[in-house]
């Protein structure tokens, strides 16, 4: 059976991507990083639920703790805010520097080693929080790197089949899957009940706003 190396965080479009890899007829290799991100231990909850339920026997966890002694992002240096006030224009301050590229790098050594096909990630494009490592050109970049880098047997194709989508769009292709989204972790700070407030949970909240139905993860504040 073909494999592919699906890169698993335990939020909605990571977890969005495993279940259009099983259907396209991968067996799945999952793959998540504790980076010291602020809900590294739900995100794992999430992980380990989300394989569960799809059934993954492979699963990676990959220590990252490298992203705490750069800092840079709110995400891993406590001592910078998660923003609350809305979205941010430009790059925000949740931004890991080059964080998918390292994903990227470290998934292909996984494909690699487990003779998988193809990776998936769940990067989008159009209605990100602006991340410029979210974008199509640097995946397509990236595929080229690691497949020139590699063996000259492993061919990978680096799959993101989220990447255009809106929010609104990754909840009814979630639901059309038959995806568990009362399983994945959004927050970037809250890992009893989701804030509501900071940029992820703003998007999420929105998407499922505009597809017409309600999220039932728990939150603080939905406002």
């Amino acid at each position: 059976m073909k494999k592919a190396v699906v890169i698993l965080s335990g939020g909605m479009d990571s977890t969005t991507a495993a279940y259009i890899a099983k259907s396209e007829g991968y067996e799945i290799v999952a793959l998540h990083f504790d980076y010291r991100q602020r809900t590294q231990k739900r995100e794992r909850q999430a992980f380990e639920a989300i394989c569960d339920a799809l059934g993954v026997a492979g699963r990676y966890v990959i220590d990252l703790p490298f992203f705490e002694q750069i800092g840079a992002s709110a995400l891993t240096d406590r001592s910078i805010e998660v923003p609350t006030g809305g979205i941010e224009e430009g790059v925000p301050v949740t931004y890991v520097p080059f964080r998918n590229g390292i994903f990227l790098s470290i998934a292909a050594a996984v494909a690699e080693k487990e003779g998988a096909e193809a990776l998936y990630i769940g990067v989008v494009e159009e209605d990100s929080s602006g991340y410029p490592d979210c974008r199509e050109d640097f995946i397509a970049a990236m595929q080229r790197a690691i497949n020139l880098g590699t063996k000259e047997e492993t061919h990978l194709a680096i799959k993101t089949p989220l990447v255009h989508l809106k929010k609104e769009d990754i909840v009814k292709t979630a639901v059309e899957y038959e995806v568990p989204l009362e399983l994945t972790w959004s927050c970037y700070q809250n890992e009893e009940e989701a804030c509501g407030l900071c940029d992820s949970c703003r998007l999420r909240l929105k998407g499922f706003e505009k597809a017409g139905l309600r999220d039932k993860i728990p939150y603080r504040k939905s406002k």
